[in-house]
């Protein structure tokens, strides 16, 4: 899937459904792109991997809580983002639609 396809996926997606074919990860992203932060945390906390932490991480950014976002990029041996929310979601998604 590519980035277009995954962003068409949240405009189209009605039901608040993602793509049966995405990892845990994609689905969060999908999730919070959807505007569902909740269950895109709990899909995120679930994977105990750099890239859940990543992820989480983010999520953590986006709620505003960068004590706790830091200790999650520190998880996932990253720097905090400093752009916009908006490029680090492309980012992550980009990097997790690669693998």
């Amino acid at each position: 899937m590519t980035l277009d396809e995954f962003r068409q996926s949240i405009s189209s997606g009605s039901d608040n459904t993602p793509p049966a074919n995405l990892s845990p990860l994609l689905q969060a992203l999908w999730h919070d792109a959807h505007g569902d932060w909740e269950r895109a945390h709990q899909l995120a906390q679930d994977v105990d991997t750099k890239d859940g932490a990543w992820v989480h991480a983010y999520l953590h950014r986006k709620e505003g809580d960068t004590s706790n976002a830091g200790y999650w990029y520190r998880r996932a041996s990253r720097e905090m983002f400093t752009g916009s929310l908006d490029d680090e979601w492309t980012h992550i998604t980009e990097a997790l639609l690669e693998q």
